[in-house]
């Protein structure tokens, strides 16, 4: 038909870790993201390396007991949140993911927290703290799985 637009957008994918396996286990799962535009976020501006050709925006990394950092990271997440509007947020964990989840859920986004696999025994507390904000709460042990939990779909290492 001349002249339609499609009223299907290409889905903007936030793609968010803090450093180490967290980073890692994220990079395990860029095939899900095919065919959407992703901006992936995290504490080393090297990790950008890990993504060629894919927009990358290193932010400060901080711990619970680095309020001022938290802070920092916290405002610069709203301003990038601001500009990207991600559809969808995806975090696999960590303070970083934290704020992506609960901004990305204030702005609109589905929301996809996936805990670290390293979390054997018990959720990690990141992941107790946005379960409530996550859209599609996830582990990777089947065995922390659970009814009014997060579900295990399998494992991404």
């Amino acid at each position: 038909m001349a002249g339609h637009q499609s009223t299907k957008q290409t889905p903007r994918v936030l793609a968010i870790a803090s450093g180490g396996g967290h980073w890692v286990q994220l990079l395990r799962l860029r095939p899900a993201f095919e065919g959407a535009r992703v901006t992936y976020v995290s504490v080393r501006p090297a990790y950008a390396s890990d993504v060629p050709g894919q927009r990358f925006i290193a932010i400060n990394d901080a711990t619970r007991w680095d309020k001022v950092g938290l802070a920092k990271m916290a405002f610069k997440l709203l301003w990038i949140m601001l500009r990207v509007r991600p559809n969808v947020v995806i975090s696999t964990g960590a303070a970083p993911g934290y704020f992506a989840i609960r901004l990305g859920k204030l702005l609109g986004a589905r929301t996809i927290w996936l805990d670290s696999i390293a979390n054997v025994e018990e959720m990690s507390m990141t992941g107790m703290l946005v379960k409530d904000k996550a859209t599609l709460w996830l582990t990777q042990w089947p065995h922390l799985a659970a009814e009014n939990g997060p579900q295990c779909h399998g494992s991404v290492l």
